[in-house]
């Protein structure tokens, strides 16, 4: 089991302690415990009871739970919390900003267990009569309530195609199986899924239901499947999935029916016909052929959006998309610096053992006190490191970077001087989030116009099925990049995936560079590459428009050109 997962069994179980009221002591020996846990960078599953002792703050008791839960994947305390937990309460534990003593006071006092009947709560005033709670909580609450409702059922999409592929493993073993593919939104990689579908050609439909009605990890929803499709429960993450039947001569017609948003389906061609009209005419063996018929170029999955991609095929003019290998750096990553789990050195060595030819370092600015943000005296520390990593792994490169946090009027967290001392600055909104569009936009056009802002991180702050981000004015945003030549991030991380794609498109038609970035804090974490591509590609996002496209000559000649401009400006 990997570090993270035992990680966040162990998080819970310290919010269900508090939840139950066990004493603050035991609680916060626990949470420091896991503190110290996210700090390690060795796998707690290949070690030993004893060995696990050995990690501050972990004792004999949690060193076998450890064990235990890498052995079963649970363990005794979380496993008797969890029980006299109700379902609902512990959905209402993953409403952002609210911890487990908010919704502990909630449940003793207006016995309330689920989130439909603590909105109603909401709306009829009575949580703001809660000691600690008051009026502005209350509205902030309903927010998170209303958003999380609204999210209920959705994964994320590394989740989605992570569940996909073990599904797909499953029935490929299937008798009567012939073909089967992930089709809708995780096909065309939207960045969250409800619900996962596949699509299946099969002889033996019976034999499918028996085998997901017999399977532990899913659940039947026979109410909502029928004879054309079968609808079930992931239980692990409480996933819904569809799957689709067809036959073998279908398959083809059927697959890109269901990949393809309606838009695209019903885009109106040359002839006056659409892909529906189309696919009701004939079956085809590929949907290379499909395009033929209609006259157009072949469209990758990601772009049936029937948004711009027919503009493009009318001129054949479909752009070479951005892949993995045109990637030649990675920046905006995190070490132990400020709040990463790898050292610098393991975070370069091990993205030049992946190939690429620089890394960004850009560790958390002094503002940020709770990520052991750099002090000056530290940031000098720091730069002698990479000076002598840079004669280490030549011709590999580590370029100095900060991730610098936006202050409430726009300003970076650093004066001009050291500033100067970086490669390249990563300006992004930490705290506080709780902004309207004016505020937010603003405290961003600031920092965009500051001449040290190389790069603009998670614009909008959002965590995917958390938390919306805060609101901004998208397009004033990016025609201040344009206009102050700043480029602009898309957060590869799964939950953020910021800058969304939607406004991507419109960044790369003001001529903005696009840098794909990790934001890793660990060195697993540069993997996520691979979801800000998906991302970018959903934009038509090319090599040319990549910031981190740019060979190491390249980009140490931007940075270069980019800190003489500044420093001419201040």
């Amino acid at each position: 089991m990997e570090n993270k997962q035992i990680i966040k069994i162990l998080k819970n179980t310290a919010k269900l302690m508090e939840l139950h009221g066990e004493n603050d002591f035991k609680v916060k020996s626990y949470q420091s415990a896991v503190n110290s846990l996210e700090r390690h960078n060795k796998s707690l599953a290949l070690m030993s009871v004893e060995d696990l002792q050995g990690i501050e703050g972990v004792g004999k008791s949690l060193a076998q739970s450890i064990y235990q839960i890498n052995e079963q994947g649970s363990f005794e305390l979380f496993d008797d919390l969890s029980a006299k937990t109700p379902e609902g309460i512990l959905e209402m534990m993953q409403l952002s900003g609210f911890g487990p003593k908010k919704i502990k006071l909630i449940w003793e006092k207006l016995e309330i267990d689920n989130l439909e009947d603590l909105l109603i709560a909401c709306k009829e005033n009575k949580i703001a009569a809660l000691k600690g709670f008051g009026e502005k909580t209350q509205i902030k609450l309903q927010e998170a309530v209303e958003f999380k409702l609204s999210k209920r059922g959705y994964i994320h999409y590394r989740e989605a195609e992570k569940l996909a592929e073990i599904i797909i493993e499953e029935l490929k073993d299937l008798e009567g199986v012939q073909d089967v593919s992930v089709t809708a939104d995780a096909r065309r990689k939207m960045e969250v899924i409800k619900p996962l579908e596949l699509i299946v050609a099969t002889e033996n439909k019976a034999k499918l239901i028996q085998f997901f009605a017999k399977h532990e990890e899913f659940e039947l929803d026979k109410k909502n499947s029928g004879p054309l499709s079968l609808k079930f429960l992931y239980k692990p993450s409480k996933a819904e999935v569809k799957l689709i039947f067809t036959n073998k001569d279908h398959f083809v017609n059927d697959l890109f029916k269901s990949t393809a948003h309606p838009k695209h389906l019903n885009f109106e061609l040359e002839d006056g016909k659409t892909f529906n009209s189309i696919l009701n005419e004939k079956l085809f063996n590929s949907e290379e052929e499909i395009y033929k018929e209609a006259g157009l170029p072949f469209i990758v999955a990601e772009l049936r959006e029937g948004l711009w991609e027919f503009d493009w095929a009318k001129d054949n003019n479909i752009p070479e998309l951005l892949e993995m290998n045109d990637l030649k750096g990675i920046l905006h990553n995190h070490s132990t610096y400020s709040d990463g789990k790898n050292s610098l050195e393991e975070m370069a060595q091990y993205c030049k053992e992946l190939g690429y030819e620089y890394l960004g370092i850009s560790d958390h600015s002094k503002t940020a006190t709770y990520a052991n943000g750099l002090q000056e005296f530290r940031i000098k520390k720091q730069h002698e490191e990479i000076d002598e990593l840079n004669e280490k792994l030549a011709p590999f490169k580590i370029f100095k970077g900060i991730e610098s946090d936006i202050l409430n009027d726009g300003s970076l967290d650093y004066a001009n001087d050291i500033l100067e001392s970086f490669d390249f600055v990563v300006s992004s909104i930490h705290s506080p989030l709780n902004m309207d569009e004016k505020t937010a936009t603003n405290r961003l056009l600031n920092a965009i116009a500051n001449p040290f802002t190389t790069i603009l991180g998670h614009p909008t702050g959002r965590l995917l099925l958390q938390r919306k981000g805060y609101p901004i004015n998208h397009k004033a945003i990016i025609d201040a990049c344009a206009e102050y030549g700043v480029v602009m991030e898309i957060n590869a991380h799964p939950w953020r995936l910021d800058l969304d794609w939607r406004y991507v498109r419109y960044a790369l038609d003001k001529g903005v560079q696009i840098s794909i970035n990790p934001d890793a804090h660990e060195t697993n974490g540069y993997h996520d590459m691979y979801y800000g591509l998906c991302v970018g590609r959903k934009a038509g996002l090319t090599a040319k428009e990549t910031f981190n496209a740019k060979s190491l000559e390249e980009i140490s000649k931007y940075f270069e050109d980019r800190k003489k401009s500044a420093l001419s400006k201040v």
